[in-house]
């Protein structure tokens, strides 16, 4: 597992912004990500009987590798979460012993995993914040946008079922307050999903349990060897 230096920023909570941009921005990644993987992985089987399917696997590989990399400085400058590399240290000597490195080390699969399982969780977190912000945003700004509205009017719950209507500001301003209350309860589950996708990175992406204790156990041999000859016993 490489070594990386200890000094990371992880913030108490995600910032608000950089979450709610780092969330947004699942969605076309977990896509671009589900698709490579699929018609690279198809066409890589398919053609491997012919010799082409190589390179054409070994460009996932890399790639994957590569996005992953750069998904671990996404959630660092977005979320203000340190994501560690897991990879294991490649082998001194041919291409053929690296390759064969890179493919038995489960990171390189976990990488892939993450990126197939962004697809479904980037759906999920678009759809919850997109009508979590656009309900919050709505109530509050009824009072200044009710007049625009067909008839200068809303009607609650539907133009053709008038339970409420709300036709003033005086009208409105209830509905103000509830988007209030949905704002600060919008911005908890912003910042909750957040911070439950940094674990999930973490999980995925980061080195494993067992990395972790083997790095800690790893004491680097430095002997030290005096110009002067061995040290005398006292």
């Amino acid at each position: 597992m490489n070594d990386e230096p200890t000094t990371e920023r992880d913030q108490s909570r995600p910032p608000l912004f950089g979450s709610l941009g780092f969330l947004l921005l699942n969605l076309p990644i977990g896509i671009a990500g589900f698709v490579a993987i699929v018609a690279l992985g198809s066409v890589g089987a398919t053609t491997l009987i012919i010799w082409i399917g190589i390179p054409v696997l070994a460009l996932l590989l890399v790639g994957m590798r590569a996005a992953a990399r750069t998904e671990r400085a996404r959630v660092y400058s977005m979320l203000g979460a340190y994501v560690p590399l897991p990879y294991r240290t490649l082998p001194e000597g041919d291409q053929k012993a690296r390759w064969k490195a890179r493919i038995a080390d489960q990171s390189t699969w976990r990488d892939m995993t993450y990126f197939v399982l962004l697809f479904p969780i980037g759906i999920a977190q678009f759809t919850i914040l997109a009508v979590s912000w656009a309900l919050s945003l709505g109530f509050i700004g009824l009072p200044v946008y009710y007049r625009f509205l067909p008839e200068g009017a809303y009607f609650f719950p539907s133009f053709d079922l008038r339970w409420i209507t709300v036709d003033s500001e005086l009208s409105a301003l209830p509905w103000a307050a509830l988007g209030l209350l949905c704002l600060a309860l919008t911005i908890a589950i912003t910042r909750a999903l957040a911070s439950a996708h940094v674990r999930f990175a973490r999980l995925m992406l980061g080195p494993t349990p067992r990395q972790m204790r083997e790095a800690d156990n790893f004491v680097p041999f430095t002997p030290s060897v005096r110009a002067s000859g061995p040290v005398a016993e006292s």
